[in-house]
């Protein structure tokens, strides 16, 4: 099988997310999904460093390009530890999840 190579496509986020808040509504919808979106973008950057296209990680998980969409899209899926730690074996990764103490307040 010829190897996939994987060219990310240009995103500035910062300059997406400065316009997007501007929005009404956005911020407060944005903030409440805050640790999906960094699990999420942990996700995406793995397998970018990996040199992975979604259909070589699905190919690797046993599963379909769709299913790593749907994983890798913050918000529209609650993947579980199982799901996770499969993703992070077939990007060259290991999962790792801690509980952080609160700030006080």
């Amino acid at each position: 099988m010829a190897e996939l190579k994987y060219k990310p496509v240009a995103h500035d986020h910062n300059a997406f997310l400065t316009k997007a808040r501007a929005r009404k509504g956005f911020a407060e919808a944005y903030d409440a999904l805050e640790l999906e979106y960094q699990v999420a973008n942990q996700m995406l950057r793995a397998r970018s460093r990996a040199g992975l296209t979604q259909d070589a990680v699905a190919e690797k998980m046993g599963t379909t390009k769709s299913a790593i969409s749907r994983l890798e899209s913050a918000g529209k899926h609650t993947p579980s530890l199982a799901t996770l730690k499969r993703y992070a074996q077939a990007v060259g990764c290991e999962l790792q999840v801690k509980l952080v103490r609160q700030k006080a307040t």
